[in-house]
């Protein structure tokens, strides 16, 4: 029996696993914040230092966390861009996030190369604020010095194991962190270089990118460090999930992705081609609007919180006494609708009634994922399992509704670090692999996460019946703008 160690350097805290290299079974972990930093010299709240990681890091680790430990695997934000100079040196704070201040540049991108069906072919995906390549094109235009002396790309997982394993010359990454830079492609797993000449103004040096099983190296002292990938794919590889399985992301905004065996190239832009951290392909659908229709439906009725908002919805029954709510509260993505608002319809002297109003939030949050799962399952992508996950998941009003109207068996897990976990999964893959006992294609097999099991049961028929009420909504006031 051997043990490795996972961490999971997030937007706000560092958290790190170690775990039993057979069974999953979590031994011990730490955790620590991020330090701190005020924006100065001109930088805004998503410029970070990444000596904050490495700070937060060794404060994680501290009291013998990781004694024993054979092998580490590192999962970390997505869309964190990391330039370095010839030297190797941050030629300014790492860029954070969905960065606003990059969204003209997305416009700007999509243009120069022909619009979004051409960058849909060239990476599987269009260029949006929080992408490495959007970044490029801002940073050229805003701070052309820092452009020019910046020599060499890293992703914040990429930044990590390479100061990890002591600044050596090769510098790697995984498809699954390379898969959202919008500069590599999912389809044929080759870089664009060109693309990012296009956004920066000149070539940089771009990581290697690595297999799953395969391990970035080892450090002075012995230990065995995984490809590491982003935090997404970090946290599929955690739960556990497989062919046949879609994980649904309640946030404010929601997403939807799959696992896949090939990429999905979309012209429309709606599937953004992620791979995964096994050799899939991670197929993600974007909604705009989630919870935040929740918690602005809650501030409307005047109830406190959202398990209020929750227990008044099941007072009423499905299909809302008829009331629909588009949920576009912010435009949408899914379907493309920037500019678009909300929808109540089918107002009533019966049904306005706080109840049913509070059941149409939850009803139409959910027809909304179950559009973007729609798009994925039109696609050819099988769905037979949905995860669903956010802190929203746990809300009887959304476990009682969801089965049936994303017309699938729904897995709520319990809270847990998924992604350290499954950063440790990857190092025990990787050591595994190593020493000659696992083979490079099958990750090790472990203990599945704790989770609720829901059925959809005999409410299919009537969950089927909700969504069709909405669907009929939104093509009456929408006409022809959803095409899965």
């Amino acid at each position: 029996m051997g043990i490795v160690a996972g961490l999971d350097s997030a937007p706000d805290f560092t958290r790190i696993v170690v775990c039993d290299t057979d069974t999953g079974a979590v031994l011990r972990q730490g955790y620590a914040q991020h330090p701190v930093q005020a924006p100065d010299g001109g930088g805004r709240p998503s410029d970070v230092d990444p000596q904050a990681w490495l700070l937060s890091l060794g404060e994680a680790a501290g009291g013998g966390l990781l004694e024993g430990v054979q092998a580490i695997g590192v999962s970390a934000q997505a869309n964190a861009l990391v330039p370095l100079d010839s030297q190797g040196n941050t030629v300014r704070p790492a860029m954070t996030g969905g960065d606003k201040r990059a969204q003209v540049a997305a416009a700007d991108l999509i243009d120069a190369l022909g619009g979004r069906e051409a960058w849909a072919q060239a990476v599987g995906c269009v260029p949006q604020a929080a992408q490495s390549v959007t970044k490029l094109r801002w940073m050229a235009r805003s701070e052309p010095e820092n452009a020019a002396r910046t020599a060499v790309l890293l992703q914040a997982h990429d930044w990590l194991v390479w100061q990890l394993l002591g600044r050596p010359v090769r510098r790697t990454t995984d498809r699954g962190g390379a898969s959202g830079t919008g500069y590599w492609a999912a389809a044929t797993g080759g870089y664009r270089p060109d693309l990012v000449e296009m956004a920066l103004g000149h070539q940089a040096m771009l990581p290697e990118v690595i297999g799953p099983a395969d391990a970035a190296g080892t450090t002075p002292e012995g230990l065995l460090i995984s490809a590491g990938t982003g935090e997404t794919m970090a946290a599929a590889f955690g739960l556990g999930i497989g062919l046949g399985d879609a994980v649904v992301s309640l946030g404010a905004s929601g997403s939807v992705m799959a696992v896949h065996p090939e990429a999905l190239v979309d012209q429309s832009g709606m599937i953004t081609s992620l791979a995964d951290a096994t050799g899939m392909h991670l197929p993600v659908v974007t909604t705009l609007n989630a919870v935040r229709a929740l918690r602005g439906t809650a501030e409307l009725l005047g109830v406190p919180d959202l398990e209020s908002l929750s227990d008044l919805a099941m007072k009423s029954t499905p299909g809302s006494h008829g009331l629909v709510l588009l949920p576009y509260l912010e435009g949408e993505r899914t379907p493309n609708l920037p500019h678009t608002a909300g929808t109540l319809a089918g107002l009533r002297r019966e049904s306005m009634k706080p109840e049913h109003l509070a059941r149409a939030a939850f009803e139409g949050m959910l027809c909304g994922l179950a559009d973007a799962l729609d798009v994925l399952r039109g696609r050819g992508v099988e769905v037979r399992r949905v995860f669903l996950l956010g802190q929203a998941a746990e809300l009887p009003a959304v476990q009682a509704a969801a089965p049936a109207l994303f017309g699938a068996q729904v897995i709520v897990p319990q809270p847990a670090d998924y992604a350290a976990i499954g950063a440790a999964r990857q190092a025990a893959w990787a050591l595994g692999v190593s020493q000659g006992t696992l083979d490079p294609r099958n990750p090790p097999v472990w203990q599945g996460a704790v989770a609720q099991v829901l059925d959809p049961g005999e409410e299919l028929a009537v969950g089927q019946a909700v969504r069709q009420q909405y669907v009929s909504v939104r093509e009456q006031t929408h006409p022809g703008a959803f095409r899965p």
